[in-house]
């Protein structure tokens, strides 16, 4: 039995019945990790010691008869973004390079309570701005389908972790894309849950009206698992919504034994087509929509003519925020501090430290945030793109009037080569076009695979969106989805990536 081809809920299961311990578990996936992460590089960090040291603890517990959670003793591969005590948390940067966190953000916290064992930080786009974890400070991720190709971004690791076995679980954070982007592109599930309703206390923040963490797994029922763990109302988070964690769980189990969508109204956008779009991926696409006929789900045409808008109003919006979140870090009170010799002002450090410690892309978006927030310009550009935002909202409001659901490709292509767009920004945002919306008007969004194109063999994702606080549709129509195709393929979709 090799435990790292596991899902989370089988782990889970064995460790619950004394099958396995989590520290063998937890041996397994470190074992994994160290035979394919030099070709991989999906971690930054490895923490070795405090896996197995949780590890332990759960293993101790419940010899004690203590009651644990479900997913206590299952491995996770945690996003370099969330502050981790003791744990270096670098969000892909040379600026925060070292840097230990002195508290654990409101996600870390719940992972550790429930159980579950941490294994490493796992690589990132600086900031989280990105489309394909090349603008890393340390190098960029390799997609276990393909090692020249990306992993998508910013989150690439933490999929690529999963794609590569390396852990059952991951988590990761969505800001125009940056969960579900990297989901597709590697065969995996991904979920950006109704913003506000996993905290971002102590997730080192990008664009603070847009960032949301969730969960990233190989099955849409161990993604509802880690969703329950994470979310729910944090008085430490001024964003986060005072409301039940909708019944995800409950939905994952429901959409994969009844396999019906009868009753079910599903929507497809029809501005999510055209040029731009990858044959191979439009092809996969619809046939996921002729199986949602199949499934007995009532299969629309819907309009959002403002969506054409939300690529240029979140490039307005996001490095706006950036440019005002990151003036934090100005090498005074922690992280890089370069030029401090004595004979230079603190504006002058501030400086050259920023010049040293950012990458790239980095400083064009806080020179572009800046730009817009300027005297003279923050009507024209930023409060334009404000007004965009609502319209996409309103867009959003009347589909969900006439459907329950919207879907359409995850990404218009699949995972490009390493290093093909790196000095082409406009061709580099193209790849978050599909799931920039979603952000933009708060809701929920999960990429399911929906198989592999036929030009190239590399994986294809179905993104699928629901109203805010409607996340458990989601899960309902997304195990639905998982479980017909793996009837028809026989097989889970990873089966099919190439062995490392």
């Amino acid at each position: 039995m090799d435990l790292t081809h596991l899902t989370a809920a089988e782990l889970a299961a064995r460790i619950a019945d004394g099958t396995v311990s989590a520290v063998e578990v937890a041996e397994a996936h470190l074992a994994r990790i160290d035979a394919v992460d030099e070709k991989v590089h999906a971690f930054l960090h490895v923490d070795r010691d405090g896996a197995l040291a949780q590890a332990r603890r759960v293993d101790e517990a419940r010899a004690r008869g203590e009651r644990l959670g479900p997913l206590a003793g299952v491995p996770l591969a945690l996003k370099d973004i969330f502050t981790t005590t003791g744990v270096p948390t670098t969000c892909g940067s040379k600026i925060l390079e070292g840097w230990i966190p002195p508290y654990d953000a409101t996600v870390t916290r719940r992972l550790k309570d429930a159980g579950l064992v941490i294994l490493g930080k796992t690589n990132m786009d600086e900031f989280a701005m990105g489309s394909s974890t090349e603008n890393s400070a340390f190098g960029p991720t390799g997609n276990p389908w393909d090692l020249t190709r990306i992993p998508g971004g910013s989150g690439g690791g933490s999929a690529a972790s999963i794609a590569a076995f390396q852990a059952p679980l991951a988590i990761g954070t969505d800001t125009g894309g940056s969960i579900r982007q990297p989901a597709a592109v590697t065969g995996t599930v991904g979920v950006k849950p109704t913003y506000g309703g996993v905290s971002r206390y102590g997730m080192i923040a990008f664009s603070s009206s847009l960032d949301q963490g969730g969960p990233c797994a190989r099955t849409v029922l161990d993604a509802a698992l880690l969703h329950e763990v994470i979310a729910g109302h944090d008085p430490l988070d001024s964003t986060s919504i005072d409301a039940p964690v909708p019944p995800v769980v409950e939905a994952a189990r429901e959409g994969a034994h009844a396999v019906s969508l009868a009753g079910m109204r599903i929507g497809v956008v029809a501005e999510f087509r055209g040029e731009g779009y990858q044959d191979g991926v439009m092809r996969r696409f619809d046939e996921a929509v002729a199986l949602l006929r199949e499934l007995g789900a009532e299969v629309v045409e819907v309009s959002c003519p403002s969506f054409d808008k939300a690529l240029a109003a979140y490039y307005l919006i996001a490095p706006s925020e950036c440019s005002s979140n990151l003036a934090r870090f100005d090498a005074m009170r922690y992280g890089l501090r370069v030029g401090d010799d004595g004979t230079r002002s603190a504006e002058e450090v501030t400086s050259l430290t920023r010049e040293a410690g950012f990458g790239a892309e980095v400083k064009r978006r806080i020179m572009l945030g800046t730009y817009a927030l300027s005297a003279g310009y923050y009507d024209a550009y930023y409060g334009s793109a404000q007004k965009v935002r609502t319209l996409i909202s309103r867009d959003f409001d009347s589909a969900f009037e006439r459907v329950d659901v919207l879907v359409s490709p995850t990404t218009p292509t699949t995972a490009f080569p390493l290093g093909e767009r790196v000095d082409d920004p406009m061709a580099m945002y193209l790849a978050d076009l599909c799931t920039i919306p979603s952000p933009l008007a708060g809701n929920a969004a999960m990429s399911v695979p929906c198989g592999l194109a036929p030009e190239d063999g590399l994986p294809v994702g179905l993104q699928i969106i629901a109203p805010a606080l409607a996340d458990d549709r989601l899960y309902r129509v997304g195990a639905s989805v998982e479980a017909a195709f793996r009837a028809r393929w026989g097989h889970p979709l990873l089966e099919e990536a190439p062995a490392l």
